[in-house]
C-alpha cells in the first residue's frame, strides 16, 4: 500500500499569566493572547498540520518542548508560533525566566535530528524586543537634522539562525510589540494571512504582505494613540516555499 504522506508539525506556545520563582507577579497578564493562539491553531490544523497548542510554559518547559521535537516524525514544514513577554533576542516563560531564541533554533537545527535538519522551519514571535515606542514616520518635514537612534546590536543574533530556518518577528529590534483584549497586531495579522487567498503565496511573499497588514492597518489606541509597529523577518532558504498551501 502507499505509505502515508507525513504530516506537518506546529508547535504553538502562548504564556499570558507570569510569576516569578517567589511568586510576585512580574509581567501583566497578556489578554486578548490565548484566544488568539488559539484560532490560530485552528487554522494550521485546517491546513494540514498537526498541532500542538501549549499554555503557559516555564523557560525550562519551552526548551523541552522543542527537544521533544527532535524525535517526531516531520513533514516537510515545521511552524512555531511562540506569543509571550519578551526582551531582544529572548523570550519569557510563565515563571519570568528568559531563553535565548538562538538556543532555540539551535535544538532544531542540530546535526542530532535530520528529520528536523532538512526542512524549511519557520517561526512567528509576538512579543516585545526592548521598551522603545514606534511613533510611526513622518513623511513631510521641515525641521533640522533627523536624530538618529542608537540601534542595539542585534544583528549578529540575526545572522545567527542556522540554515533552513525562517523567523518572522511582530516589531524591529528594539521595540515593543503591541496585544490587546483582541489580541495582537501581529498575530491577527497572520491570521488574516491565513484565512484569506494570500496562503497560496510563497512564504516571503506572503510575510511581506503581513507586513503590509501590519503598516497599514494598525495603531496603537489608549494610551500609545498612534503608535506603529513594524513586523519583519530574517530567513535564509534557498527555495521559495509555499508551506500554507494545502
Amino acid at each position: 500500500s502507499m505509505s502515508q504522506p507525513k504530516q506537518n508539525r506546529a508547535l504553538v506556545i502562548v504564556n499570558t499569566n507570569f510569576c516569578s520563582s517567589a511568586g510576585d507577579v512580574v509581567f501583566g497578564t497578556r489578554g486578548g493572547a490565548k484566544r488568539e493562539a488559539e484560532k490560530l491553531s485552528n487554522v494550521l490544523s485546517r491546513l494540514n498540520y498537526k498541532v500542538k497548542l501549549m499554555h503557559n510554559k516555564t523557560a525550562k518547559e519551552i526548551e523541552d518542548l522543542y527537544q521533544q521535537e527532535r524525535c517526531r516524525e516531520h513533514g516537510d514544514y515545521f511552524v512555531s508560533i511562540i506569543s509571550s513577554h519578551g526582551e531582544e533576542g529572548v523570550i519569557f516563560g510563565c515563571d519570568s525566566e528568559p531563553i535565548k531564541l538562538t538556543r532555540i533554533f539551535q535544538i532544531l537545527s542540530s546535526e542530532k535530528c535530520p528529520a528536523l535538519t532538512k526542512i524549511p522551519k519557520i517561526f512567528f514571535i509576538q512579543a516585545c524586543r526592548g521598551g522603545e515606542f514606534d511613533q510611526g514616520v513622518v513623511v513631510e518635514c521641515d525641521s533640522g537634522e533627523p536624530k538618529t537612534e542608537c540601534e542595539p546590536d542585534c544583528f549578529s543574533d540575526y545572522l545567527s539562525i542556522p540554515p533552513q530556518t525562517v523567523v518572522m518577528f511582530a516589531c524591529s529590534p528594539g521595540y515593543v510589540a503591541f496585544l490587546n483584549i483582541f489580541g495582537s497586531m501581529f498575530l491577527q495579522a497572520l491570521l488574516k494571512v491565513l484565512e484569506g487567498e494570500e496562503r497560496h503565496l510563497a512564504l516571503n511573499r506572503l510575510m511581506t504582505r503581513i507586513n503590509w497588514e501590519v503598516a497599514f492597518h494598525c495603531q496603537a489606541r489608549g494610551t500609545y494613540e498612534g503608535c506603529k509597529e513594524m513586523p519583519c523577518f530574517v530567513t535564509n532558504l534557498l527555495q521559495e516555499v509555499f508551506p500554507f498551501s494545502a
